[in-house]
């Protein structure tokens, strides 16, 4: 039990326990920052669940009152506003950034000890605002509660979502959209670009001072280590290549991984405009502003090396005393990242492809099979799906010739393992989802709460997202892709 007195941490009738360890750094790392009043707040969506594992009680608060809390009316007892520093590598183009529409609350801890982050996002400008409003729509906010609860419920590393609510006011985009907001938890805000935010300074005490607060925050088996910085480079690196490896393997688009939206705890963030790949081609784009490709699903793990060298380039003072020595030991680590992502991607593949052991012609195996479904376009979810099951479903594309043949190999190769095929059948159904969040059923829960004020469609598309490993009747409907996704994008919502 974490002792709550001597954490010198408040503990009121709703469960917070803020212990702001983060606003106790030099204030070079944030700004003091208030949410903006808001007249008429009204609650969306309170995610019950997460609040309880947060050990948090709304129960006996009217909807009124939590509507207030989660505009930032009514701030929680121990929270400390702060909007936090860093910059940003974006589309490749260095910028120094900031928070300029989240509010940080701070950091509640949780029953087991765990501090996370408790952030309002669109909540009225900041310091860092740089002439923007601060705000928020209720479509992304929305879009960001199912997303992030989507992954979560999928098994990747991600920030999570308590609650959005509606502000009451307008705000301006392309059109007049509801104002929301909502509230993000995570294990940290920390990004590779706060390191560039100070690196950019050129204050290495500083520079120390967020790494060894990230260290003992992220990964506190570090902090007694004589070569520390360089093995903190290593485990970063070691968990972006297993959670891009996760993405890859459930065909989630990021959609703007620029350095300030890669977190250095190794979790999923900001989640603008992203989405999931229907027909599989490494090609796919969705963001309405990356007209070049940039951050395609096939990018994402060159992109991920990419970022974590920017990353290593802030550490080099801190790696060795000399930059040419530095350079050489961070790129010697860097250098590990292709085979490390290479490592966790085969071993989900092969774990969706119901194989134990390890082959030498597995990658060639597996690529076969994404090559046939590229020229097929096919649906990269449903494909593995179908694959779990004890018979493969009757269908034109899986008479294909080119697919027979896979098929042939793919039942060679699962021969030579062990293991049965109604055992092989099950374990695959664990790691290929029936459920993803399509993109056509996340707009029309969408299109229903912003144009109806019309919760029902989210709930029911939240609760088949919630078991996405489960084949359910009611979820049939999810399981679908669309007729025609052509031209299909999305926003990022600034």
């Amino acid at each position: 039990m974490v002792d709550v007195n001597a954490l010198g941490v408040e503990q009121n009738s709703m469960g917070w326990r803020f212990d702001n360890s983060y606003s106790r750094l030099p204030e070079i790392f944030f700004a003091p920052a208030k949410p903006a009043p808001f007249g008429a707040p009204r609650l969306a969506i309170l995610n019950q669940r997460l609040a309880k594992e947060l050990g948090l009680d709304f129960d006996r608060m009217s909807p009124e009152a939590v509507a207030s809390l989660f505009a930032g009316q009514d701030l929680p007892s121990g929270s400390q506003p702060i909007a936090q520093g860093y910059a940003g590598h974006q589309y490749g183009n260095f910028t120094m950034l900031g928070d300029g529409r989240a509010i940080l609350l701070g950091e509640h801890r949780l029953p087991s000890g765990q501090l996370v982050d408790i952030q309002l996002k669109g909540a009225g400008p900041t310091p860092f605002s740089r002439r923007g409003d601060g705000l928020a729509a209720l479509g992304p906010m929305l879009r960001e509660y199912i997303i992030s609860e989507a992954m979560f419920a999928l098994g990747i590393p991600t920030t999570r979502s308590l609650a959005v609510v509606t502000t009451g006011e307008a705000v301006f985009r392309q059109t007049r959209l509801q104002g929301a907001i909502l509230t993000r938890v995570a294990a940290s805000h920390i990004r590779v670009g706060t390191f560039e935010y100070v690196s950019a300074r050129q204050d290495e005490a500083n520079l120390r001072l967020l790494a060894d607060y990230t260290i003992n925050r992220h990964y506190p088996d570090l902090v007694d280590l004589p070569d520390k910085y360089l093995k903190f480079l290593r485990a970063v690196i070691d968990r972006q290549a297993s959670l891009i490896a996760r993405w890859q393997l459930v065909g989630f688009i990021h959609g703007v991984m620029n350095t300030d939206n890669m977190a250095i705890s190794g979790e999923t963030i900001d989640y603008g405009p992203c989405a999931f790949m229907n027909a599989y081609h490494p090609d796919t784009v969705f963001s309405s502003i990356d007209h070049a490709g940039r951050y395609a699903y096939g990018n994402q793990p060159a992109i991920a090396q990419w970022n974590l060298a920017r990353f290593a380039e802030t550490l080099l003072p801190l790696i060795a005393p000399e930059q040419k020595e530095a350079i050489a030991m961070a790129t010697e680590v860097l250098n590990q990242y292709p085979a490390l992502f290479e490592q966790y991607w085969l071993a989900g593949m092969r774990a969706k492809l119901g194989l134990l052991n390890e082959e030498a012609g597995d990658l060639e195996l597996v690529q076969s099979l994404l090559d046939w479904m590229q020229q097929a376009a096919a649906d990269f979810t449903n494909t593995f799906r179908d694959l779990s099951a004890d018979e493969l479903p009757s269908g034109d594309r899986y008479e294909d010739p080119d697919f027979r043949a896979w098929h042939s190999r793919w039942q060679l190769r699962r021969g030579r393992e062990s293991r049965p095929s109604t055992l092989a059948h099950a374990a695959m159904r664990g790691v290929n989802p029936a459920v993803i969040p399509r993109n056509h059923r996340v707009e029309e829960a969408l299109a229903a709460a912003e144009d109806h004020d019309d919760l029902s469609v989210l709930h029911r598309l939240l609760a088949a997202l919630a078991t996405p490993y489960e084949a359910r009747a009611d979820n049939v409907p999810y399981q679908e892709p669309p007729a025609d996704e052509c031209g299909y994008r999305t926003f990022c919502g600034t």
